[in-house]
């Protein structure tokens, strides 16, 4: 047992001071945008900004800008928030009282005496602001580096794999999973990876005629280059490229954007797919990860050059911003989810219930945030 312990806490000191500094930056970055998607929000429909901070805690070091909005950075680097005239705390809750004694001057700059619409917006623009940080990276990606083709051929199939009982052969070539194009061998990895368990109809090319087959990939666990373990469906066929087979090819703008929006969708298709698998027992809840997982990744990401931690940083900033849209008090989902009640009854919900409200949300974040950091300490003083 001391031996388990002293191993974990060389793990776990090895992680944050080898992993620390690519985290900060790509949490930063994932931040700032969620943050300053709420700050321009609220500036356009009238509101007062009275901080924006990055993190939390004490303030390190800021600045007031000419609207009176106090920019900082504050000491637990963990987050941020954007605090609104009339509310009483970073999670934008307000108090009757303060309200209710408001002038008229202060009320039109108050975010609790918009209506819901501006509410709404000012609160969802976070997450949006988050998929459209996504969006970006994923297009930059595609403009700087080009769109790799590799085509989806069947070199060979596995011995009782799921490919062989489904009929593939080899030199088949995929076109559609599902409908989709397939566009290269990678595309028909990614769908696989996701469907594990799940039948997906296959349009491949056979002796220049097409052929229809049906595949359920099977869940097997697999090792990435830095030794993370991820379940991951897997077909069971082998691809082997030929030479001057693989290339890549210049995008333009518009296919750039078509490219990163497709990837956002398919990070938010995933992740429903992951949550649903976990709902009815399929999957793997160890899977998920906290801040020592995600620092982890970050660490590993920067050892593999700065285009990782780019791709490392887009892939988290949907991530977050799907997260926050859940519908749970504390996060921006929540928030909206009190706008709804408040447009169903012609009124918000009571002070009392907002907080009871907030405090379940609470509950659940942190319950959350233990279960994931348990996750992460157990994978890290495995490996």
């Amino acid at each position: 047992m001391i031996d388990f312990f002293t191993h974990s806490f060389n793990a776990l000191s090895h992680g944050v001071l080898g992993y620390a500094v690519p985290f900060l930056f790509v949490l930063t970055i994932v931040v700032f945008f969620h943050e300053l998607g709420h700050f321009l929000v609220a500036r356009w429909a009238g509101v007062r900004v009275l901080t924006f901070s990055l993190g939390f805690g004490p303030e390190l070091v800021g600045f007031n800008d000419r609207h009176g909005t106090r920019w900082k950075i504050s000491a637990i680097p963990l987050g941020g928030y954007v605090k609104f005239f009339g509310d009483e705390s970073e999670a934008s809750t307000p108090s009757a009282q303060t309200l209710a004694a408001m002038t008229a001057e202060e009320r039109a700059g108050s975010f609790h005496h918009k209506k819901v619409g501006p509410r709404a917006a000012i609160v969802a623009a976070g997450p949006i602001a988050n998929f459209i940080l996504g969006a970006l990276i994923f297009a930059g990606m595609a403009l700087y580096y080009g769109k790799p083709s590799t085509i989806a051929r069947v070199d060979g199939v596995v011995a009782d794999g799921a490919a062989a009982a489904a009929g593939f052969k080899i030199g088949d070539v995929v076109v559609q999973i599902d409908g989709k194009p397939i566009e290269s061998f990678a595309d028909m990895q990614r769908i696989v990876a996701m469907n594990a368990g799940s039948a997906l109809a296959f349009q491949v090319k056979r002796d220049g005629a097409i052929v229809s087959l049906t595949a359920t990939p099977a869940l097997l666990e697999r090792k990435d280059p830095f030794g993370n373990s991820h379940r991951l469906g897997v077909l069971g066929v082998e691809h082997k490229s030929q030479a001057g087979e693989a290339s890549t090819a210049p995008v333009g703008v518009g296919e750039a954007l078509k490219i990163g929006v497709e990837q956002v969708w398919f990070i938010i298709t995933s992740t429903f797919k992951f949550l649903g698998s976990l709902f009815v027992g399929q999957g793997n809840p160890n899977e998920v990860s906290g801040v020592l997982g995600i620092a982890k990744m970050s660490g590993q990401a920067a050892s593999a050059g700065f285009q990782f931690v780019i791709n490392l940083c887009a892939v988290l900033s949907v991530s977050i911003g799907l997260l926050n849209l859940f519908p749970i008090p504390l996060l921006d989902g929540g928030h909206l989810m009190f706008y709804a009640a408040e447009v169903v009854r012609g009124r918000p919900l009571s002070e009392r219930t907002q907080e009871m409200g907030f405090r379940i949300g609470l509950g659940l974040v942190l319950m959350l945030m233990v279960f994931a950091t348990y996750n992460d300490i157990l994978r890290m003083a495995a490996s």
